[in-house]
């Protein structure tokens, strides 16, 4: 079979509907198919039974409308009639039978589409700036490396069986809205000055890598494995570090299998040293030069010149002769849309980036249609967010005036992406084994709440919720972070959250947010709007929400201040502290078995 992604695509999927075969027929073991099932992308639900989750890869989060499609009928056909996006930028399914995985499968193999390695212990979705090739801040547009790299480790021998799942994460500048701070492995943009005999002051791109990082239970930042990793050597060093982690990672106690603990137990000098080491003797590999075009994508590395000056992403000013400022248009545009770097693309006209919020995350089959005709008549790039959003990037300013149209017909017009309201969620007890609360139904909540307060496009401040302390809800990382926890009170079970304060990145690694208090779930939208109020009224110009909490108090202030919030009253009184959002009965926290679990 020829080394095409087609027949590649082609070869999975006959393999998958074998095996799968076997295990109905009853002639394969539960427990091998599991592993076998999570390295094609479909994971249990809590549900039981044949009730599945499917997961699509999508490198950077890069969509095409042809993509959107195949996935809008995967949501009609065979889902509940819409799909989620995660924080790592994929596409995923739920309700799917465990019969239909075939189709499904085909459905995206005719796409350009794959699930291998979606799920299970293998290296991930490889994720990436949503920005990247327009940010004005940019150093190296990250798409294509992204892309190098996904077809180096998809279905590379060293990613099906590592001791725990392995995730890549891309940055175009040391803004790092790739999220390279807190994973396996994480590639930062980067240049320097190179002073020789032959060209002085010449400046130089390459990358600074970081390794170990992880959220979940106990969140650790990455610690930086070199500080400049010459382009021609980013490939072999990720190779490295991904075979250092099978020969050494630990495949006796998942708990402490990632990536992470090898820093840990090994220790963060001799851990590095064998990456290195190993790296030295991978000249001999033949995989890279395989890859399409990998030798010109170094050589205009090698060739850059750079800028003289790079701006921090901002948003337009709307020069427009609406005679109302503030119809849906302006707000829309002011408040949803970045002006983009590449604005030497159609002779010097400005191109911009628009954003595309998504509550919770979720399109319905009918919207992945629409934003398809859209995308394709707009000729743009369209990407997914690790906010759980759509970027469309590209764009000339009447294209902005068409999208929005469409927009409107579409009921996604929303102002506010990335604002207050935009709250980043797991899908929690709704689907996951793991959850113990509704988190998407805390999230509609606590956006309800801030729209009552008028608070929901603050900007600045970004709230995260997990079902669970891994962490898929990255909440951690969040300005405001909630993680899902069972609680007692009067003699009985009821939903609450574990309230996180001051989380983010910046160019020294992650700083995780702090435990402040424990609240009942359904006074945790009181605590939100409290935060959010107090940011608003009390920073100074361009402070950040952890700046802000350092200079007025610490977290420890607020827990004083919201300890009235962490009371249940009466059952017989007040019932509904008792049931989780959306829920009818009684709170019972049911945890299965988690067949990937945590962060």
């Amino acid at each position: 079979m020829t080394n095409t992604l087609e027949s590649a695509l082609s070869y999975d999927i006959e393999r998958y509907e074998q095996v799968l075969g076997n295990y109905l027929a009853g002639d394969m073991d539960p427990d091998q198919f599991r592993i076998f099932r999570l390295g094609y992308g479909i994971y249990g639900q809590r549900q039981g039974g044949d009730m599945q989750m499917v997961r699509v890869k999508l490198p950077a989060g890069n969509v095409t409308p042809l993509q959107l499609r195949a996935m809008g009928k995967v949501a009609q056909e065979y889902s509940r009639g819409w799909g989620h996006v995660t924080t790592r930028q994929n596409f995923q399914f739920h309700f799917v039978k465990l019969q239909d995985t075939p189709k499904v499968l085909q459905i995206f193999a005719k796409a350009g589409l794959t699930s291998r390695e979606a799920c299970g212990d293998t290296v991930r979705n490889i994720a990436g700036c949503p920005f990247a090739g327009y940010c004005p801040s940019e150093v190296i547009d990250i798409t294509p490396w992204v892309e190098a790299a996904f077809r180096t480790f998809l279905r590379h021998p060293y990613a099906q069986r590592l001791p725990r799942k392995f995730k890549i994460n891309f940055s175009g500048c040391e803004r790092d809205c790739g999220q390279g701070a807190f994973n396996d492995v994480g590639v930062i943009a980067v240049s320097r000055q190179v002073d020789d005999k032959t060209t002085q002051g010449r400046v130089e791109l390459g990358f600074r890598v970081f390794i170990g990082g992880g959220l979940g239970a106990n969140p650790k930042s990455a610690v930086v494995l070199e500080e400049f990793t010459p382009p021609d050597q980013l490939l072999a060093t990720i190779e490295a570090v991904l075979r250092t982690f099978d020969h050494y990672g630990n495949r006796d106690n998942k708990v402490r299998a990632r990536m992470k603990w090898l820093v840990e137990t090994m220790g963060k000098d001799e851990l590095l040293n064998r990456i290195l080491r190993e790296r030295k003797y991978l000249v001999a590999s033949a995989r890279y030069p395989d890859i399409a075009n990998y030798d010109s994508l170094i050589a205009s590395i090698q060739n850059f010149e750079p800028q003289r000056t790079r701006v921090s992403i901002s948003r337009p000013a709307l020069q427009t002769t609406i005679e109302q400022p503030n119809d849906g248009y302006s707000q829309w545009f002011a408040k949803n849309v970045y002006r983009s770097t590449k604005s030497g693309h159609d002779n010097g006209n400005e191109r911009f980036m628009a954003n595309i919020t998504l509550p919770l995350g979720d399109i319905t089959s009918a919207l992945f249609e629409a934003l398809a005709d859209i995308g394709e008549e707009l000729g743009c790039e369209i990407k997914t967010t690790n906010r759980q959003n759509l970027v469309f990037l590209g764009l000339g300013r009447n294209d902005l005036e068409r999208l929005y149209d469409a927009l409107v017909a579409m009921d996604l017009n929303e102002t506010g992406c990335d604002l207050a309201k935009d709250v980043v969620s797991c899908p929690g007890a709704d689907t996951c084994n793991l959850a113990v609360t509704q988190s998407r139904g805390l999230s509609q909540a606590i956006s309800t709440a801030l729209e009552k307060a008028g608070l929901e496009e603050v900007d600045g401040v970004r709230i995260n919720i997990s079902g669970c302390t891994n962490s898929c809800g990255q909440h951690h990382i969040a300005d405001i972070g909630l993680s899902g926890a069972e609680r007692r009170a009067h003699s009985k079970s009821a939903p609450g959250y574990q309230l996180y304060l001051g989380g983010h990145l910046d160019k020294t690694g992650a700083i995780f947010a702090k435990k402040t208090m424990r609240l009942p779930a359904k006074n945790a939208p009181e605590a939100v709007v409290f935060m959010v109020d107090r940011f608003s009224k009390e920073r100074i110009e361009n402070e950040s929400f952890s700046d802000w909490i350092d200079r007025s108090g610490g977290t420890q202030l607020y827990a004083d201040e919201l300890r009235h919030l962490d009371e249940f009253p009466d059952p017989i009184l007040s019932p509904d502290f008792y049931r989780d959002f959306g829920e009818d009965s009684a709170y019972v926290a049911e945890v299965g078995e988690g067949e990937c679990a945590g962060s």
